[in-house]
């Protein structure tokens, strides 16, 4: 099994929709890390798992510098843009998303 590991940084605001009260529900910006993690049995054609510029290019392009809120189709936790990440990286299998110092989320595909 092939592995890359991808670290990203984006500038992107978010607000919550909570069951209860937060001052998370009021728009504010957060500098996310993202460690995007992705394998294959076989390399591709070019001899790469993913490459590195296609991952770099589709999260920045889609996340950096915007209101999460209006691109994502779902309530922006870190979570559920882990998630998203791993649905929509070719061969991702799992993502980080710090979205503050100490605060960070994962999602693993089995």
């Amino acid at each position: 099994m092939y592995y890359i590991k991808k670290r990203l940084e984006i500038s992107a605001a978010h607000r919550l929709g909570l069951t209860y009260d937060s001052k998370c529900t009021e728009i504010h910006g957060h500098n996310w890390i993202l460690l995007i993690e992705c394998r294959a049995e076989e390399l591709n054609e070019n001899g790469m798992v993913t490459d590195f510029t296609h991952v770099k290019e589709f999260i920045l392009g889609k996340l950096d510098h915007a209101v999460l809120n209006d691109v994502l189709p779902f309530n922006p936790t870190a979570e559920n843009i882990a998630r998203w990440v791993v649905d929509n990286v070719p061969n991702c299998y799992r993502c980080e998303v710090q979205e503050s110092e100490g605060n960070s989320a994962a999602y693993e595909k089995d």
